[in-house]
């Protein structure tokens, strides 16, 4: 079994939940997540089962919508409501202030993390230091927010998507621009509504993948991988299938295609007999391994 499933995920389940929930409803064990959603944070969780694990760091990079809420006016140790309270503040700012602010963190931005988060400083990961009663610096790191689109605004609350590149923490976005307009402020509400491709129509929750997994209908939460990379096509010829199953460099003539490829360009590779089998890399001289996926 591999592929890939798009998890609805619910709140209160950890990224680490939905994984352990799979491993047992699909009954395997490799299993990884390409990015983390906090426990209270709900929506898309791309899932990789079986080789499809080799996609993680390629899935992982993708760019990342979300629909949050800002509460202004109150500051947490978390950057969102549901951590201890350190600071309150009247909230003396109007809606066309706060539209100025929250449209100054559109573009490239730098941004450190939240002390309690999965980031790893001197491999220890900050939740842990946090939970310790430890503070320490947090490098600031190079973010892109593509856009921001305020949906409401009723003070102290307002709630906003984002579009932003891998690794922007929205309750360091909320704390951030809570600080700018001087009163401080915490992410009330999160929900990813896409990952890359991977929309929230696609996504299913934990009960419903349980469901048609028992149903036998696996085939209807499990993406295949060829389907999720958007790669050309080649079809390796019958006298250099050995080739293919064993990982082997393709020449020119061990496929069907014209070879009028780019350099370096990823390829989807299939077995004479139909199944898919590799993403390959063309090279000047033939057709490189880059994964392997043939069970």
């Amino acid at each position: 079994m591999q592929g890939i499933i798009i998890v609805n995920k619910e709140r209160g389940f950890t990224s680490f939940d939905v994984v352990a929930k799979l491993r047992g409803i699909l009954k395997t064990k490799k299993i990884g997540h390409t990015g983390t959603l906090d426990p209270e944070a709900v929506g898309v969780l791309v899932v990789c089962v079986g080789r499809a694990t080799k996609l993680v760091d390629t899935l992982i990079s993708h760019d990342k919508v979300y629909e949050a809420k800002l509460l202004l006016g109150q500051t947490t140790d978390t950057y969102d409501i549901w951590g201890e309270t350190i600071s309150e503040s009247p909230v003396d700012v109007t809606e066309d202030e706060i539209r100025d602010v929250m449209s100054s963190f559109v573009g490239d931005i730098l941004q450190a993390p939240p002390m309690y988060s999965a980031k790893k400083v001197d491999g220890k990961k900050l939740y842990e230091l946090a939970r310790q009663g430890k503070t320490v610096e947090r490098k600031k790191v190079n973010v892109t927010v593509f856009g921001i689109d305020i949906t409401d605004i009723s003070i102290p609350s307002v709630s906003f998507t984002v579009n932003c590149s891998k690794g922007t923490y929205i309750r360091s976005l909320c704390h951030d621009i809570g600080e700018k307009l001087g009163c401080g402020g915490c992410m009330s509400a999160l929900k990813r509504t896409k990952t890359g491709d991977f929309d929230i129509s696609m996504a299913h929750t934990l009960d419903e993948i349980e469901a048609l997994v028992h149903a036998k209908k696996t085939s209807e939460v499990l993406i295949p991988v060829d389907e999720v990379l958007g790669y050309k096509k080649i079809h390796v010829r019958s006298n250099a299938a050995s080739l293919l199953e064993n990982g082997g460099f393709l020449l020119d003539d061990d496929v069907e295609e014209a070879n009028d490829f780019l350099v370096e360009e990823p390829l989807l590779a299939y077995h004479p007999d139909g199944r898919f089998a590799a993403t390959y890399i063309r090279k000047r001289n033939g057709y490189k391994l880059d994964k392997y996926f043939l069970e």
